[in-house]
C-alpha cells in the first residue's frame, strides 16, 4: 500500500490550483493530480515543476490523475514526448498509471499522449484510482523492461 505524502501545490497565474503533487519516497511513486481546465503551456509549466521538485528524489512510478481536469492541452504533447520523457527515463521512471477525467477534450490529448509513451515505458489507462494504485503495486514488483 502506498503512503502518500503533500509534495507541493501549483497554482496558475491567478492563484487557482492546477495541480497538487504527492510522494510515497519509500516506494518511489510520485502522483501528480490535476485541476482546472488544462491549457499546454499550463502542463508543461506542471512538469517542469515537478521535474525540479523531484530532482533529488527518483521515482520510478507515476500516478498522473486527470479526474478533476478539462480542456485541450494537447500542444504540449510534442514538448513532453521530447524534452519530458527522455528526462524522466534517465531519472528511472518505467511506469505510469493514468486515470482519466470524463472530459472529452482532455480525454483525446490523454489517448495521444499514451500511444506516444507506450513505445518507451509501461503506461496504463484507468478509469479510478484504485485499479491504478494496485496495478502500480504490480507495476513496482515487475522487472524493469527496457524499450529502447
Amino acid at each position: 500500500m502506498f503512503k502518500l505524502q503533500p509534495l507541493s501545490i501549483l497554482t496558475d497565474d491567478s492563484g487557482k490550483r492546477l495541480a497538487s503533487i504527492e510522494h510515497d519516497p519509500a516506494r518511489q511513486l510520485l502522483a501528480v493530480r490535476w485541476f482546472g481546465n488544462l491549457t499546454g503551456r499550463q502542463v508543461i509549466y506542471v512538469a517542469r515543476c515537478t521535474m525540479q521538485l523531484t530532482a533529488a528524489m527518483p521515482y520510478t512510478l507515476l500516478l498522473n490523475d486527470k479526474t478533476q481536469a478539462t480542456g485541450d492541452w494537447s500542444d504540449a504533447l510534442e514538448w513532453l514526448e521530447y524534452e519530458w520523457l527522455p528526462l524522466v527515463l534517465k531519472g528511472g521512471l518505467h511506469a505510469i498509471a493514468y486515470i482519466f477525467t470524463p472530459d472529452m477534450h482532455n480525454q483525446l490529448a490523454s489517448h495521444e499522449f499514451i500511444a506516444r509513451l507506450k513505445p518507451y515505458l509501461r503506461i496504463e489507462a484507468f478509469d479510478d484510482a484504485p485499479a491504478a494504485f494496485e496495478w502500480l503495486e504490480q507495476a513496482s514488483a515487475a522487472p524493469r523492461i527496457n524499450f529502447i
